[in-house]
């Protein structure tokens, strides 16, 4: 009997090895040089941290105010009313 071996998968799964991020880090270093990269991290960083606080405040404000249907007063399609 042979044992078998877990296989764990990533974030990507089985798409991309340690070699495979090496090569798009000396890419993108390539592409954007060495003294944009400190920028264009904080920027992705901000927008992070924006998408955050906005999620979390429109998950307040729907838990907050009751939803209401835009249809409720209107029949459903495919309803039959007898007047």
């Amino acid at each position: 009997m042979t044992p078998t071996r877990k296989v764990v998968m990533g974030i990507f799964g089985n798409a991309f090895s340690g070699w495979h991020l090496l090569l798009i880090l000396a890419v993108v270093l390539l592409l954007f040089g060495a003294a944009k990269l400190p920028g264009l991290a904080k920027s992705v960083g901000e927008s992070v941290r924006i998408l955050r606080s906005e999620s979390k405040d429109a998950a307040s404000t729907s838990e907050d105010e009751p939803t209401t249907h835009a249809d409720s007063d209107r029949t459903r399609p495919g309803s039959s009313t007898t007047t």
